[in-house]
């Protein structure tokens, strides 16, 4: 009948000493997790081209249904991870069926709903296992079910709405999990949203979306990675909720998000992510990508910078102690600098590094001093004296590229 059935997964993790379960999908497989451990940040380029990826697969967008049909049944909770592409298949159908959700539990590796036993949403049981995605729903009747799997959630969906449509393509499904599972973010919980000290929304946040929206699927990913529960609104194109969307933002544009815990209310998914990352997490971490590249790049080019620090600062003049007084000055200078106050950064004006490191201290509200060396290191960017102070950098602190940051007179490195 055209109705696809996708294979159950199992998702395998070690939990934290709070429980110690597996978690599954029903049929035991496996879920391959990302192996790269992923500095989870605001959404960078690679993100979004890989959201705008996913989404070129036709599902997920337009209602398919008579929206009076999908009124009665009620969807009470619902267990997700976001990057997985079993539950992307549900939350196709949940877009297409125009239905809504009370509350979406984000269900990723390391979530509370796995590992907490005190959470209002554990989904853990006696025997130890919990199952990812799993559905509660509200019948016209009144009773209540509970749909485990992806294939019992699908099947109920078309015995209640009758078949999905013909896959178009053959390779969609695998196109789908190569970007989903393996590109995608949304797995685990980022490191900034573990701590028990993380600020946590007392009644679930209200989020404005459908499946098929790339801008969407990049707040979802991070209410999944911080571990914020939502009501999900459907509001795929032909949706009824367009019409209450409408009313409370004045447009149909999704994603749209509202907290009824701060009465705010607000759209374009850059701005949704940078509000929650400031609200619901203890930091903003650095960007994802810049990380990374910086990780790969510094030791290789460190010692590059070794020899060209010093050459660069006239050491092959024939005045050698004209040289050494110059860098000597340069350290007392430095000296003097990181000792009033408590983090110093030095920086090079158009180094994407030094601006995101400065991001990331301006977002923990830590007070600092900025001081420059110039637009960058190469000749005619680089300030009066800056090249000598590089080089008195690197003999105070054993680093000569920036940023390089001092916290109590000590460096800690870079970004």
């Amino acid at each position: 009948d055209g109705f696809y059935s996708p294979p159950v997964v199992v998702l395998r993790q070690k939990i934290p000493k709070r429980s110690s379960h597996q978690t599954t999908t029903g049929k035991h497989h496996p879920i391959k997790f990302k192996t790269t451990n992923l500095q989870m940040s605001i959404p960078d380029n690679l993100d979004t081209l890989t959201s705008g990826l996913e989404f070129r697969l036709p599902f997920g967008t337009i209602v398919s249904v008579p929206t009076s049909s999908a009124t009665a049944t009620k969807i009470f909770r619902l267990y997700d991870m976001e990057g997985n592409s079993d539950c992307r298949l549900v939350r196709e159908r949940i877009t297409e069926l125009d239905l809504c959700v009370d509350v979406v539990i984000p269900a990723g590796r390391r979530s509370r709903a796995l590992t907490d036993r005190s959470y209002e949403y554990y989904i853990g049981d006696a025997s130890g296992i919990s199952v990812i995605p799993s559905m509660m729903v509200s019948e016209e009747d009144g009773v209540v079910r509970n749909f485990v799997g992806s294939e019992d959630i699908l099947e109920y969906l078309s015995s209640k709405f009758g078949p999905r449509n013909p896959i178009v393509d053959s390779n969609d499904d695998e196109i789908k999990k190569r970007v989903v599972d393996e590109l995608g973010r949304g797995q685990d919980v980022a490191g900034c949203a573990l701590s028990e000290a993380t600020p946590r929304p007392v009644k679930p946040l209200i989020l404005y979306s459908y499946e098929g929206n790339q801008f969407c699927r990049l707040v979802r990913e991070v209410l999944c990675e911080l571990d914020i529960p939502y009501r999900l609104v459907s509001s795929g194109k032909g949706s009824q909720q367009r019409a209450e969307l409408a009313q409370v933002s004045g447009s149909t544009q999704c994603p749209y998000l509202v907290d009824p815990n701060t009465k705010l209310q607000m759209a374009e998914s850059k701005a949704i992510i940078e509000y929650l990352y400031q609200k619901y997490a203890i930091y903003t971490p650095p960007n994802e990508a810049l990380g990374m590249i910086s990780g790969i790049i510094t030791p290789l080019l460190k010692p590059l910078f070794k020899v060209l620090a010093p050459l660069q600062a006239g050491s092959n003049r024939e005045n050698k102690r004209e040289y050494t007084a110059e860098i000597e000055e340069a350290k007392a200078k430095i000296l003097e600098e990181i000792s009033s106050e408590k983090v110093v950064i030095y920086t090079y004006s158009l180094s994407p590094f030094c601006t995101e490191a400065l991001k990331v201290l301006d977002r923990l509200e830590i007070p600092y001093k900025e001081i420059s060396l110039g637009l960058e290191w190469v000749p005619f960017l680089i300030q009066d004296k800056g090249a000598q102070k590089r080089v008195a950098l690197g003999e105070v602190s054993g680093q000569t590229s920036l940023p390089n940051i001092f916290v109590n007179g000590k460096s800690i490195g870079g970004l």
